[in-house]
């Protein structure tokens, strides 16, 4: 394999590296916004049953249904706990996985620049060696 193709492919792997890289970044700031869905919602559930008011001043019907609103919304909250820490979890394994793609792009990235490098100063020798070459051709012409 030549360095060129070596190069090529080197580009075109960290070109998928970093559409692999948006990808995940994408699917993070989906996966904020969920979170933030969670949170907020779950601040409405405890306004909701704190805003209820006292159910023991009420009649014993009212504090009834009072008391099982309370309890209802109580539960759907610790619901929504629940999946909020799971959502978090999830986060956490993505993040995770992003940090990874990134790392695995720049490592590439480093290499490809290397290569280059490498290919540049294998050019330059050669651009330099014609033109050596041509300025023995020149003074061999010269000393006729």
């Amino acid at each position: 394999m030549t360095i060129h193709s070596t190069i090529d492919s080197l580009d075109t792997l960290v070109r998928l590296r970093s559409t692999k890289v948006e990808k995940l970044q994408a699917d993070m700031a989906a996966q904020q916004a969920t979170k933030a869905r969670y949170q907020a919602n779950l601040a409405r559930l405890d306004s909701l049953a704190s805003g209820s008011g006292a159910s023991g001043a009420l009649p014993l019907a009212l504090a009834l249904n009072c008391g099982q609103y309370k309890l209802a919304v109580i539960a759907l909250a610790d619901n929504h706990r629940t999946d909020l820490s799971l959502h978090e979890a999830t986060m956490a394994v993505s993040q995770r996985a992003l940090s990874d793609a990134w790392s695995e792009r720049e490592l590439l990235g480093q290499v490809l620049e290397q290569k280059k490098g490498v290919a540049e100063l294998a050019r330059n020798r050669t651009e330099r060696k014609r033109e050596d070459d041509l300025a023995t051709q020149s003074w061999l012409a010269g000393r006729k």
